[in-house]
Protein backbone atom coordinates (compact mmCIF):
# COMPACT_ATOMS: atom_id res chain seq x y z
CA UNK A 1 0.00 0.00 0.00
CA UNK A 2 1.03 3.31 -1.12
CA UNK A 3 1.81 5.91 2.11
CA UNK A 4 -1.06 8.68 2.43
CA UNK A 5 -0.27 11.70 -0.14
CA UNK A 6 1.32 14.77 1.54
CA UNK A 7 -1.19 17.63 1.03
CA UNK A 8 0.04 21.53 1.19
CA UNK A 9 -2.96 23.76 2.13
CA UNK A 10 -2.95 27.34 2.05
CA UNK A 11 -4.53 29.29 5.35
CA UNK A 12 -5.65 31.94 2.48
CA UNK A 13 -8.14 29.51 1.39
CA UNK A 14 -9.50 28.18 5.02
CA UNK A 15 -12.05 24.69 4.69
CA UNK A 16 -12.39 25.60 0.55
CA UNK A 17 -11.88 21.41 -0.25
CA UNK A 18 -7.97 22.00 -1.93
CA UNK A 19 -4.56 20.91 -1.61
CA UNK A 20 -1.20 21.58 -3.49
CA UNK A 21 0.16 17.20 -3.69
CA UNK A 22 3.42 15.81 -4.30
CA UNK A 23 4.59 12.80 -5.70
CA UNK A 24 4.28 10.64 -2.04
CA UNK A 25 1.37 8.75 -1.92
CA UNK A 26 1.12 7.04 -5.46
CA UNK A 27 1.63 3.77 -7.40
CA UNK A 28 4.02 4.84 -10.02
CA UNK A 29 7.57 3.17 -9.83
CA UNK A 30 10.80 4.23 -11.43
CA UNK A 31 11.72 7.57 -12.17
CA UNK A 32 7.57 8.43 -12.01
CA UNK A 33 7.95 6.88 -8.57
CA UNK A 34 5.06 7.99 -6.61
CA UNK A 35 2.21 10.01 -7.72
CA UNK A 36 2.36 11.03 -10.85
CA UNK A 37 -0.60 12.06 -12.66
CA UNK A 38 0.63 13.27 -16.15
CA UNK A 39 -0.64 11.51 -18.99
CA UNK A 40 1.63 13.04 -20.91
CA UNK A 41 4.81 10.84 -19.17
CA UNK A 42 5.55 7.27 -20.38
CA UNK A 43 4.39 6.14 -17.22
CA UNK A 44 1.97 3.34 -17.51
CA UNK A 45 -1.68 4.70 -18.26
CA UNK A 46 -3.50 1.90 -15.28
CA UNK A 47 -0.77 3.79 -12.69
CA UNK A 48 -1.57 7.52 -13.77
CA UNK A 49 -5.09 6.83 -13.51
CA UNK A 50 -5.03 5.40 -10.05
CA UNK A 51 -2.77 8.08 -8.68
CA UNK A 52 -5.28 10.13 -10.36
CA UNK A 53 -8.34 8.61 -8.05
CA UNK A 54 -5.24 9.06 -5.31
CA UNK A 55 -5.49 12.86 -5.38
CA UNK A 56 -8.86 12.95 -5.72
CA UNK A 57 -9.97 11.18 -2.73
CA UNK A 58 -7.56 12.32 -0.86
CA UNK A 59 -9.02 16.14 -1.33
CA UNK A 60 -12.79 15.65 -2.34
CA UNK A 61 -13.67 11.80 -2.09
CA UNK A 62 -16.37 10.99 -4.74
CA UNK A 63 -15.74 14.65 -7.11
CA UNK A 64 -15.84 14.58 -10.67
CA UNK A 65 -11.84 15.08 -11.49
CA UNK A 66 -11.94 17.43 -14.64
CA UNK A 67 -8.45 17.89 -15.66
CA UNK A 68 -7.14 19.79 -19.20
CA UNK A 69 -4.97 19.29 -22.26
CA UNK A 70 -2.58 21.94 -21.05
CA UNK A 71 -0.49 23.73 -23.72
CA UNK A 72 1.27 27.01 -21.74
CA UNK A 73 -1.65 29.33 -23.30
CA UNK A 74 -3.28 32.50 -21.33
CA UNK A 75 -6.97 30.16 -22.05
CA UNK A 76 -8.99 29.61 -19.15
CA UNK A 77 -12.57 27.64 -19.50
CA UNK A 78 -15.79 27.35 -17.85
CA UNK A 79 -16.40 23.62 -16.42
CA UNK A 80 -19.92 23.08 -15.85
CA UNK A 81 -19.55 19.36 -15.95
CA UNK A 82 -17.41 16.10 -15.97
CA UNK A 83 -15.40 15.79 -19.12
CA UNK A 84 -14.06 12.49 -20.21
CA UNK A 85 -10.05 12.49 -19.74
CA UNK A 86 -10.53 12.16 -24.12
CA UNK A 87 -11.91 15.07 -24.38
CA UNK A 88 -9.68 17.43 -22.10
CA UNK A 89 -10.19 20.77 -23.53
CA UNK A 90 -6.61 22.78 -24.86
CA UNK A 91 -6.58 25.40 -22.20
CA UNK A 92 -4.47 26.35 -19.65
CA UNK A 93 -6.93 27.40 -16.62
CA UNK A 94 -10.52 26.39 -15.48
CA UNK A 95 -13.44 28.31 -13.03
CA UNK A 96 -16.26 26.74 -12.17
CA UNK A 97 -19.60 27.39 -9.71
CA UNK A 98 -20.77 23.67 -9.72
CA UNK A 99 -20.63 21.81 -6.25
CA UNK A 100 -18.74 17.88 -6.79
CA UNK A 101 -16.29 19.22 -9.16
CA UNK A 102 -12.74 19.34 -8.67
CA UNK A 103 -10.09 21.31 -11.13
CA UNK A 104 -7.13 20.01 -11.55
CA UNK A 105 -3.82 21.29 -12.75
CA UNK A 106 -0.30 19.31 -13.15
CA UNK A 107 3.05 20.89 -13.00
CA UNK A 108 6.65 20.02 -12.82
CA UNK A 109 8.59 23.93 -12.05
CA UNK A 110 5.37 25.60 -13.44
CA UNK A 111 3.04 27.67 -11.02
CA UNK A 112 -0.30 26.37 -9.73
CA UNK A 113 -2.50 28.60 -8.56
CA UNK A 114 -5.86 28.05 -6.86
CA UNK A 115 -8.25 30.72 -6.81
CA UNK A 116 -11.52 30.79 -4.89
CA UNK A 117 -14.55 33.48 -3.66
CA UNK A 118 -15.83 31.96 -0.89
CA UNK A 119 -19.50 34.91 -1.29
CA UNK A 120 -19.77 33.76 -4.68
CA UNK A 121 -19.24 29.77 -4.95
CA UNK A 122 -16.68 30.03 -7.40
CA UNK A 123 -13.10 28.26 -7.57
CA UNK A 124 -10.27 28.58 -10.17
CA UNK A 125 -7.17 26.79 -10.68
CA UNK A 126 -4.34 28.02 -13.46
CA UNK A 127 -1.15 26.10 -14.98
CA UNK A 128 1.00 29.35 -14.93
CA UNK A 129 4.45 28.51 -16.98
CA UNK A 130 6.21 31.45 -17.97
CA UNK A 131 4.17 31.68 -21.46
CA UNK A 132 0.99 31.51 -20.00
CA UNK A 133 2.03 33.47 -16.70
CA UNK A 134 3.39 36.47 -19.32
CA UNK A 135 0.40 35.89 -21.62
CA UNK A 136 -1.93 36.50 -18.36
CA UNK A 137 -3.54 33.21 -17.80
CA UNK A 138 -4.38 34.40 -14.40
CA UNK A 139 -5.53 37.42 -15.40
CA UNK A 140 -7.60 35.56 -17.80
CA UNK A 141 -8.63 33.40 -14.74
CA UNK A 142 -9.73 36.34 -12.90
CA UNK A 143 -12.13 37.30 -15.86
CA UNK A 144 -13.79 34.01 -16.65
CA UNK A 145 -14.36 34.23 -12.17
CA UNK A 146 -16.18 37.60 -12.73
CA UNK A 147 -18.44 35.80 -15.15
CA UNK A 148 -19.82 33.30 -12.76
CA UNK A 149 -20.73 36.34 -10.23
CA UNK A 150 -16.86 36.20 -8.53
CA UNK A 151 -15.96 39.65 -7.04
CA UNK A 152 -11.61 39.91 -7.65
CA UNK A 153 -11.99 42.03 -4.65
CA UNK A 154 -13.38 38.90 -2.65
CA UNK A 155 -10.84 36.32 -4.18
CA UNK A 156 -8.07 34.41 -2.05
CA UNK A 157 -5.55 32.68 -3.88
CA UNK A 158 -2.61 30.48 -3.20
CA UNK A 159 0.52 30.12 -5.43
CA UNK A 160 1.84 26.64 -4.59
CA UNK A 161 5.41 24.61 -5.44
CA UNK A 162 7.19 25.52 -8.26
CA UNK A 163 10.92 26.27 -9.43
CA UNK A 164 12.55 28.98 -7.41
CA UNK A 165 14.62 31.97 -8.36
CA UNK A 166 17.90 30.02 -7.12
CA UNK A 167 17.22 27.28 -9.56
CA UNK A 168 15.41 28.47 -12.54
CA UNK A 169 18.13 29.99 -14.84
CA UNK A 170 17.40 31.93 -17.72
CA UNK A 171 19.34 33.59 -20.49
CA UNK A 172 19.42 37.49 -21.37
CA UNK A 173 16.83 36.44 -24.48
CA UNK A 174 14.37 35.27 -21.81
CA UNK A 175 14.63 38.03 -19.41
CA UNK A 176 14.06 40.56 -22.43
CA UNK A 177 10.82 38.86 -23.42
CA UNK A 178 9.76 40.19 -19.81
CA UNK A 179 11.21 43.71 -19.53
CA UNK A 180 9.74 44.49 -23.51
CA UNK A 181 6.72 43.72 -21.56
CA UNK A 182 7.25 45.66 -18.77
CA UNK A 183 10.29 47.46 -17.30
CA UNK A 184 9.47 46.96 -13.86
CA UNK A 185 9.81 43.16 -14.98
CA UNK A 186 13.59 43.96 -14.08
CA UNK A 187 12.96 43.39 -10.81
CA UNK A 188 12.51 39.52 -10.89
CA UNK A 189 15.85 38.64 -12.64
CA UNK A 190 18.89 38.17 -10.16
CA UNK A 191 22.39 38.26 -11.20
CA UNK A 192 23.30 34.42 -12.23
CA UNK A 193 26.86 33.18 -14.25
CA UNK A 194 27.79 35.24 -16.98
CA UNK A 195 24.83 36.51 -19.79
CA UNK A 196 22.31 34.63 -17.54
CA UNK A 197 19.78 35.29 -14.62
CA UNK A 198 18.07 34.00 -12.00
CA UNK A 199 14.08 34.00 -12.32
CA UNK A 200 11.70 34.26 -9.57
CA UNK A 201 8.95 33.14 -11.66
CA UNK A 202 6.41 32.41 -8.57
CA UNK A 203 7.31 36.55 -7.32
CA UNK A 204 6.09 37.11 -11.12
CA UNK A 205 2.77 35.66 -10.96
CA UNK A 206 2.13 37.32 -7.52
CA UNK A 207 2.52 40.50 -8.61
CA UNK A 208 0.53 40.09 -11.70
CA UNK A 209 -2.21 38.94 -9.03
CA UNK A 210 -1.85 41.88 -7.37
CA UNK A 211 -2.06 44.19 -10.28
CA UNK A 212 -4.82 42.49 -11.29
CA UNK A 213 -6.54 43.29 -7.99
CA UNK A 214 -6.20 40.62 -5.81
CA UNK A 215 -5.33 41.40 -2.63
CA UNK A 216 -5.17 38.04 -0.86
CA UNK A 217 -1.89 35.80 -2.13
CA UNK A 218 -0.96 33.43 -0.50
CA UNK A 219 2.75 31.80 -1.76
CA UNK A 220 3.64 28.34 -0.29
CA UNK A 221 7.59 28.90 -1.23
CA UNK A 222 8.62 25.51 -2.51
CA UNK A 223 10.96 24.40 -4.75
CA UNK A 224 10.00 22.06 -7.26
CA UNK A 225 14.20 21.67 -8.54
CA UNK A 226 15.34 21.18 -5.00
CA UNK A 227 12.93 18.48 -3.50
CA UNK A 228 13.33 15.37 -5.57
CA UNK A 229 11.83 13.13 -2.40
CA UNK A 230 8.93 15.89 -2.26
CA UNK A 231 8.28 17.11 -6.11
CA UNK A 232 8.76 15.96 -9.74
CA UNK A 233 10.59 18.72 -11.86
CA UNK A 234 11.21 19.05 -15.45
CA UNK A 235 14.57 21.28 -15.03
CA UNK A 236 16.26 18.58 -12.78
CA UNK A 237 15.10 15.58 -15.04
CA UNK A 238 16.58 17.42 -17.79
CA UNK A 239 19.74 18.28 -15.82
CA UNK A 240 20.00 14.22 -14.76
CA UNK A 241 19.19 12.90 -18.22
CA UNK A 242 16.49 11.16 -17.88
CA UNK A 243 14.10 9.58 -19.94
CA UNK A 244 10.74 11.16 -18.44
CA UNK A 245 9.33 13.07 -15.59
CA UNK A 246 6.49 12.72 -13.30
CA UNK A 247 3.75 15.56 -13.05
CA UNK A 248 1.92 16.92 -9.60
CA UNK A 249 -1.48 17.76 -9.44
CA UNK A 250 -2.81 21.05 -7.33
CA UNK A 251 -6.45 20.51 -7.04
CA UNK A 252 -9.49 22.65 -5.76
CA UNK A 253 -13.55 22.00 -5.85
CA UNK A 254 -16.51 23.11 -4.46
CA UNK A 255 -18.38 20.63 -2.04
CA UNK A 256 -21.45 19.24 -3.09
Amino acid sequence: MPLAPEILRSDMLGDVPHGFLGRSGGVSEGIYAGLNVGLGSDDGRDAIMENRRIARDAVLPGAELVMMHQVHSPDAVTVTEAIPVDARPHADAMVTNRPGLLLGILTADCVPVLFHDTKAGVAGAAHAGWKGALGGVTDSTLDAMEKLGANRANIACAIGPCIAQKSYEVDEGFMRRFIEADVINERFFGAGKPGHYQFDIEGYVAARLAAAGVTRVDLLGQDTYSQPDRFYSYRRSCHKNEPGYGRQVSLIGIRG
